[in-house]
């Protein structure tokens, strides 16, 4: 090692004699200095040293000017907290703005809580206090326990003294026994020790509060008492002499005096219903369900369990029977049900028997309160059809015997119609026996059609305060004739009884003759009927496409038959003939082969043509008397009953059994289309077994 050591020396002295020889090169100079900084190796066995004088920059390092590191950069240390901010206010509700507060600029980096004691302090005292006390009852356990074992150890002999000391030893309190089997008092958490069995922390409960003023009251206290009451009557009876003394000299008076008059009879009616007429309506329904509550629990939860039993066949539930005392004497002459709110359908009343003609009425019914109508409208003429509007169900279009059209507003306060047809605005000149609403026109003008037995099917646009119509075809006897003189179409003039517009295609109607013939036509085309079906020997009672399928449709006549069409072919696919006068037929919304019909001896016929398309799987008589004759029914948009009127006057609800409204089930493997897609599916699997020979009619 001392070897080493002096060759380390020697060459250290060596590279520094070799750097101070005057006669080297300056170049060499360079070249070797420039190898020590970039670490090259020389081969001269001095790596080592070479390594320790080169400085290791890395490459991007700022390279500074002696001037620049010999300058003096002054930094100021200062107790404010750089990070604190310093633009704080908080609202001040004394002086009602903002102030800004203080802001602390103590920053703490470390803290440490100690567990030393100062000796003078009273903690140290009482701590002193509390050990000394427990060291005294150590004391007396020790020595209780020593004193009990004593007696127990009996004397024994010299022989024996060395198993007595060595007891002895164990039981001593002084003993190394002893003292392990003392148990030492817990240590506790110095930092952070709570004695408790959960230690979970428990949310502060949050206070809310709000202030608002409080309501307006006023406290009022009176005495009603005989005199009392005689001075109001008094001074009414006076109230009501001044007024007829006014309304004498009125007459005199010839500008304003009606709007004068109106104001004076408003004045008499201190009794003012109208404010309390929703609240009694409301308390009306509430009295009237708690009363028919069975029928109510019947029409929600009951479902006929017999149906199981009976294979396809059906039955029909008789839920509410709605009847207006006033209207006793008129027949149902046209029934429709309310999209938008599907407990309330209209109903319209009039009279079938034309000898007998007189006034007519419009009444609402709700499935809510079957005691007394929501609505009544009543008529100089009898009601023969009408039609609510699918998107404004507030408008109601409504066709008279006199040949008037008219458009109720249930918005409008007052029984008159907000529109009405008239001789000089192209009313027609015999009943009205069909209207439908149409889609509105270019202009958002709402519009809808009538047909008469005049020939003429009209419609009629709603602008402004009027009705504007337009004629839209005129039926005859060999076809449809356009404007002429009127010799020309009186001649060949056919009745109007029933049309129907299609659902999906626009232009294209249905229309009913009195002569028993169904015309396909056209909104565009009006010189010829596009198609014409020999349907009935009878006048057609009704005529209605199919919801789902656009090929389909059906019509029923006093002829006793109701027949199914395809309107592409000129025979009927199905005849049904129910031994009776057929007054109307309806589709179901829900399903494309479920038809239902009524007839004059009082029966309801319900098909379903995907189970059976030989006969009804329900025919059931609905009404109380004999001699009582069915006339319309309609099918309500979502809830599984039909509604059905007769020629008395009254309207029956009626709930379908679940057999009569069966949805198909899928085989095994196969997925059965949903909604629409569905019944056009069941519907046209029907025409294609229709369209057998065999099984063309029934």
């Amino acid at each position: 090692m001392p070897v080493h050591n002096n060759n380390v020396a020697a060459s250290v002295r060596k590279s520094s004699n070799v750097q101070k020889v005057p006669g080297a090169k300056p170049a060499k100079a360079a070249s070797k200095k420039k190898d020590e900084e970039e670490g090259v190796d020389t081969g001269d066995g001095r790596e080592e040293w070479s390594h320790r004088k080169a400085l290791n920059k890395p490459a991007d390092q700022l390279e500074l000017t002696d001037a620049e590191l010999k300058e003096e950069i002054t930094r100021i240390l200062t107790a404010d907290n750089p990070h604190a901010p310093q633009n704080i206010v908080r609202y001040s509700f004394k002086e009602r703005s903002f102030k800004p507060i203080s802001v602390d600029q103590l920053a703490v980096h470390f803290v440490l809580e100690g567990s030393l004691l100062h000796q003078d302090s009273d903690e140290a005292r009482r701590l002193r206090a509390k050990e000394a006390v427990s060291e005294d009852t150590e004391t007396v356990d020790t020595g209780t326990e020593a004193d009990e074992e004593k007696p127990e150890t009996p004397a024994t002999p010299v022989e024996e003294g060395g198993e007595v000391e060595e007891a002895g030893e164990e039981d001593r309190p002084d003993s190394v026994a002893f003292k392990t089997d003392k148990k030492e008092p817990k240590l506790i958490n110095q930092f952070n020790f709570s004695e408790r069995a959960s230690q979970t922390l428990n949310n502060p409960l949050r206070e809310r509060s709000c202030q608002t003023e409080p309501p307006p009251r006023s406290v009022f206290s009176a005495t009603a008492n005989q005199w009392e009451i005689y001075d109001v009557y008094v001074e009414e009876l006076q109230k009501q002499e001044r007024n007829k003394e006014k309304q004498k000299t009125m007459p005199s008076q010839k500008d304003g005096g009606k709007s004068k008059k109106k104001v004076m009879l408003m004045e008499t009616q201190s009794d003012d219903i109208t404010k309390v007429r929703k609240a009694s309506k409301i308390i009306e329904r509430m009295v009237h369900q708690n009363m028919f509550d069975d029928i109510a629990q019947d029409f929600k939860y009951f479902e006929d369990a017999s149906d199981e039993f009976r294979g396809q066949e059906g039955t029909l539930l008789p839920l509410w029977k709605f009847q207006y005392d006033k209207a006793k004497r008129l027949s149902v002459t046209a029934l429709c049900c309310n999209n938008k709110y599907q407990d309330l359908f209209a109903v319209g009343m009039g009279s079938y028997d034309f000898s007998k003609q007189g006034s007519g009425m419009l009444v609402f019914y709700s499935l809510k309160n079957s005691a007394f109508p929501e609505y009544i409208y009543p008529t100089s003429s009898g009601v023969l059809c009408l039609d609510i509007h699918k998107q404004h169900s507030y408008l109601v279009a409504v066709g008279f015997y006199n040949g008037c059209v008219a458009v109720y507003n249930l918005k409008e306060e007052g029984l008159e119609p907000v529109y009405k047809s008239t001789a000089k605005t192209g009313k027609h000149t015999d009943p009205v026996w069909q209207v439908r609403w149409q889609s509105d026109d270019m202009d958002n003008n709402h519009n809808f059609y009538s047909v008469s037995s005049d020939g003429r099917v009209v419609s009629w646009t709603l602008v402004k305060n009027e009705l504007v119509f337009t004629d839209i075809i005129r039926l005859s006897l060999n076809g449809a004739v356009s404007e002429g003189p009127e010799g020309a179409q009186q001649l060949s003039i056919a009745c109007g009884t029933a049309f129907d517009f299609h659902k999906q295609i626009d232009y294209l109607f249905l229309v009913g003759t009195g002569e028993g013939k169904i015309h396909k036509c056209s909104k565009t085309y009006s010189s010829q009927f596009l198609e014409t079906y020999d349907a009935h020997s009878m006048a057609v009672d009704a005529v209605k496409w199919n919801h789902f399928h656009p090929n389909v449709f059906i019509s029923c006549s006093s002829d006793w038959t109701v027949k199914i069409w395809d309107h592409t072919i000129n025979t009927p696919m199905l005849t049904f003939d129910l031994n009776a006068a057929v007054g109307d037929v309806s589709w179901s919304p829900y399903s494309s082969t479920v038809c239902a019909a009524v007839t004059t001896d009082g029966t309801v016929h319900v098909f379903d043509l995907s189970v059976n398309k030989y006969e009804a799987i329900c025919q059931q008589s609905v009404v109380a008397k004999k001699k009582t004759k069915l006339t319309h029914i309609e099918f309500n948009p979502i809830y599984p009953i039909i509604i059905v009127g007769d020629d008395r006057g009254y309207v029956t609800s009626l709930k379908l059994s679940p057999n009569l409204r069966k949805k198909p089930k899928a085989k095994k493997g196969q997925e059965l289309p949903k909604g629409p897609e569905l019944e056009v599916a069941k519907m046209e699997k029907l025409l294609s077994l229709l369209r057998e020979p065999e099984q063309s009619t029934v």
